[in-house]
């Protein structure tokens, strides 16, 4: 462990909370080089939907890189580019009623997607301002983190991140507030001081934000709210996006058509370099190369990212799984509520992007370490780290759900009991 300690910056996070040295994945486990296992409630983040080295995705890699397939090229043109472009087209789009949106490919990160989108909004309408919510992420380059609330990141930017303005996300003052209605009041007003926004930019459910979810009447009166004030209205699905709720979309049931969806994470199907930017044709305004990047296109990516939406995404079979598992985790999560503490905790979420919210940042990340030492990969969200959050991977099998919210529910008991006698003491 020497060599992380002495060569590697500070800025390191994940490894803090998993202090071992993994050399081996499969599926939904982690194997360290001691050669034990860890079930994965973390998959990259969001990054391995489709589970670490799927055997589908590895095998049309390897078919790839032998056959010398063009690993690095710019944004030329390649039959991977294009296999991908004619995948996601027929097997997303078209099925979706989605036929006049257009692909950009940004970069190798979701922050990459974010910036593009943002930067095309205010070439399109010629205005500065963009609407982003409380305890919304997208990203740590300066626009993206310009419109992100979490204060620890926004404090290293080290400039100042203007030209946003931070609403009231879906319920953040309770039910019976309307926030939509306030920011209605506030862009009808000429004195609110709300500059006239270019764009919304909002996740439909907030990952690193922990876990809040919009209602679809939430969103659908956002998307009229945008249409009224000819705001342009970006979703970012990064987190959300590529089945995770048990959609491709995290918004497809909800009935709203955005301006442009960001996408990266489980894009590659592979946990690969890969973002995109999806906007309807007509705001393609860009010029050649007016927004450029050395790897805009990731060959290697494009591949396994066909064979996922391929393998994935032909016909309804993985999407309903997804559906039946996240009801599975969502009712153990509830179990362990009703058994630990039902009046301080509550489960958040939905599909397979659930947690359970703790009274404390402090409880939250004692429980997680406490599920690591007995097998379980599994990390914090929220604006206080309060939430344990799982994003295992979606093709992850009901034993192994069974194992993990056994390990996780005698983690919650070791915690929980141990604050107890502490209070009581």
């Amino acid at each position: 462990m020497n060599i992380f300690e002495q060569k590697e910056s500070n800025v390191r996070s994940y490894c803090r909370s998993f202090p071992v040295v993994f050399n081996q994945a499969r599926g939904a486990e982690l194997v360290t080089s001691e050669g034990k296992h860890y079930i994965d409630f973390l998959a990259g983040a969001g990054t391995l939907n489709y589970g670490h080295n799927h055997p589908v995705l590895k095998q049309a890699l390897i078919d790839y890189i032998n056959k010398d397939g063009i690993t690095h090229g710019l944004d030329m043109y390649s039959e991977a580019k294009a296999t991908f472009l004619e995948t996601f087209n027929r097997l997303i789009l078209k099925p979706r009623n989605m036929p006049d949106y257009v692909m950009q490919f940004t970069g190798p990160t979701g922050t990459n997607a974010v910036e593009a989108a943002l930067k095309l909004a205010r070439k399109v309408t010629g205005r500065n301002n963009v609407i982003s919510f409380t305890n919304g992420f997208h990203g740590c380059t300066i626009g993206a983190l310009a419109v992100t609330g979490n204060q620890h990141h926004r404090g290293a930017a080290g400039v100042p991140l203007t030209d946003v303005s931070r609403m009231p996300y879906a319920n953040y003052f309770g039910s019976k507030v309307d926030t939509i209605a306030m920011m209605d009041k506030l862009l009808d007003d000429p004195s609110s001081g709300i500059d006239k926004p270019a764009a919304v930019i909002v996740e439909a459910l907030q990952g690193e934000g922990g876990l809040n979810v919009a209602s679809t009447e939430w969103m659908r009166k956002l998307e009229k709210l945008c249409r009224k004030h000819d705001m342009l209205f970006i979703v970012d699905d990064i987190q959300a996006g590529c089945g995770r709720t048990g959609t491709f979309f995290s918004f497809e049931e909800m009935g709203v058509k955005p301006d442009m969806i960001t996408l990266s994470k489980s894009l590659s199907g592979y946990g690969l370099p890969f973002a995109m930017l999806l906007m309807r044709k007509e705001l393609d305004q860009w010029t050649p190369g007016e927004h450029n990047g050395t790897f805009r296109g990731n060959n290697h990516a494009f591949v396994t990212a066909a064979a996922a939406i391929e393998h994935f995404w032909s016909d309804d079979t993985f999407a309903k799984s997804v559906r039946a598992k996240g009801k599975m985790i969502e009712a153990r999560m509830q179990a362990i509520v009703h058994r630990h503490g039902p009046e301080s905790l509550f489960v958040k979420g939905r599909g397979m992007m659930l947690g359970i919210s703790c009274p404390d940042g402090e409880t939250a990340a004692a429980i997680c370490r406490e599920a690591f030492a007995h097998g379980l990969v599994i990390e914090t969200s929220g604006n206080h780290s309060q939430v344990v959050k799982c994003l295992c991977a979606l093709i992850i099998s009901e034993e192994q759900i069974t194992q993990a919210m056994d390990i996780l529910d005698a983690a919650f008991a070791t915690v929980l009991s141990a604050k107890t006698a502490t209070q009581a003491s």
